[in-house]
């Protein structure tokens, strides 16, 4: 799954952490004020925030977009050397470009909630005639915001076509190897479509699930200084009442019980789904030898096998069933925790609309990236089934014996198994 695309995986990705955490210090520790040093300061404390499409090429960006490709253009260099590979330039320059886009993705959300300030603060001025304002300030806050999501729609639009392109590749270096090897595969159940379908899912939820988990880990370092600075205003927090961060206390805490809730409920999910694809396959072969061979695909033997089909489901369906209700039941409550959370601060009117939104803006960011694992568990959940399927090959191909789940009995026998 990996070594066909990338070089020496199991090396490459721990130290392509390694050197992501170092690079990450050093900038937050010494790196990032260094830019004077080529006429690139960053602004002195105090200076208010550059509000618009400026900002992405403010000195301080220009100085981090030099500090990135010096960083990734050393680590790709070293590997280069060490471990050639056919597919470097997609598997290890394409990810590092990636992963630049989708932290500039982040820095535009930062961007928005910035704006949301002074537009926000203007919205209440005209409505309150607390002092006047002009058609011409309220249509170039408008346009303002128009140049920063113009910036998004480029920038989105060309990332999702060079990610088609990455996720291809990949499906395409993974089916080069295990065609190479058919002759010891083709004895796996199933192998047909694990190979044509399973490493086309595999791909392009793998990249999905890593460009997420990216923007998480980038959104939380680019908005957990955001909310901090914005918690200010803050009194108290609901029942606890007063303590130390209480906006970026109050969003870990309810995000870390949102993840540890779905991950228990739904710790059954990736089996069955694997299961699932196992007896929809080989109800499809049974099919695909009807059409050649008369003896084959039997009233008696669609039956049973049908009858797994249909168990299986059922099992799925009862167990998604409570794992849904405790997603929408937690995902709804998610909608007015945040106010929950602000009440005191709001009914005392300590804030005004344009600081209560750019509050409510960073504490949704931060909430959703602590909330990777709740947004994405259905998509694990598949991810996982996939991997199972996937990882009979790589046990062949290591000489080691077949994941347990692939030594269970024929799928024809879950049609007598209970469907709770």
């Amino acid at each position: 799954m990996f070594v066909s695309f990338f070089p020496a995986p199991r090396a490459f990705f721990w130290s392509a952490a390694l050197w992501t955490l170092a690079a990450v210090l050093f900038w937050f520790f010494v790196a990032r004020d260094l830019g004077y040093t080529i006429g690139l300061p960053n602004p002195p404390p105090g200076t208010p925030p550059i509000i618009g499409v400026s900002v992405f090429w403010s000195k301080p960006f220009i100085w981090f977009y030099l500090y990135y490709a010096a960083i990734a253009g050393l680590f790709a260099a070293v590997w280069s050397r060490l471990a050639p590979h056919r597919w470097f330039r997609w598997s290890v320059l394409g990810s590092t470009l990636i992963i630049f886009v989708t932290y500039f993705q982040v820095e535009v959300s930062v961007a928005i909630n910035a704006w949301y300030g002074p537009f926000y603060d203007l919205l209440q001025a005209a409505l309150s005639k607390s002092k006047p304002v002009t058609i011409g300030e309220f249509f170039g806050q408008l346009l303002t915001f128009a140049g920063i999501a113009m910036v998004a729609v480029i920038v989105g639009v060309l990332t999702r076509f060079f990610v088609s392109h990455y996720i291809f590749r990949w499906r395409t270096g993974m089916n080069g190897y295990y065609t190479e090897h058919w002759s010891r595969l083709r004895g796996v159940e199933g192998a047909a479509q694990r190979v044509q379908d399973d490493t086309m899912r595999f791909s392009g939820t793998m990249e999905g699930l890593g460009v997420n988990l990216i923007d998480s880990a980038m959104t939380l370092i680019a908005f957990l200084p955001v909310l901090h600075r914005l918690e200010a205003s803050m009194s108290e927090l609901p029942v606890i009442g007063a303590i130390p961060y209480p906006l970026v206390t109050a969003s870990i805490f309810w995000s870390l019980f949102g993840t540890g809730l779905l991950a228990l409920i739904g710790i059954k999910l990736p089996g069955l789904t694997f299961l699932n694809q196992r007896v929809e396959a080989a109800y499809r072969k049974e099919l695909v030898y009807g059409e050649d061979f008369a003896d084959r695909a039997q009233p008696q033997t669609m039956g049973e096998l049908f009858g797994a089909v249909r168990k299986n489901y059922f099992r799925l369906y009862f167990h998604y069933m409570y794992f849904n209700v405790g997603r929408i039941v937690y995902l709804q409550t998610d909608n007015i925790f945040p106010y929950i959370v602000l009440a005191p601060t709001i009914v005392a009117g300590k804030i005004t609309l344009g600081p209560l939104q750019q509050i409510l803006s960073a504490f949704d960011q931060v909430r959703s990236s602590f909330q990777f694992l709740v947004n994405s568990w259905t998509t694990i959940v598949d991810l996982v089934s996939i991997y199972k399927r996937l990882r009979a090959f790589e046990a062949v191909l290591h000489g080691e014996p077949l994941p347990k789940i692939d030594q269970e009995s024929d799928p024809a026998a879950y049609a007598s198994e209970p469907a709770g």
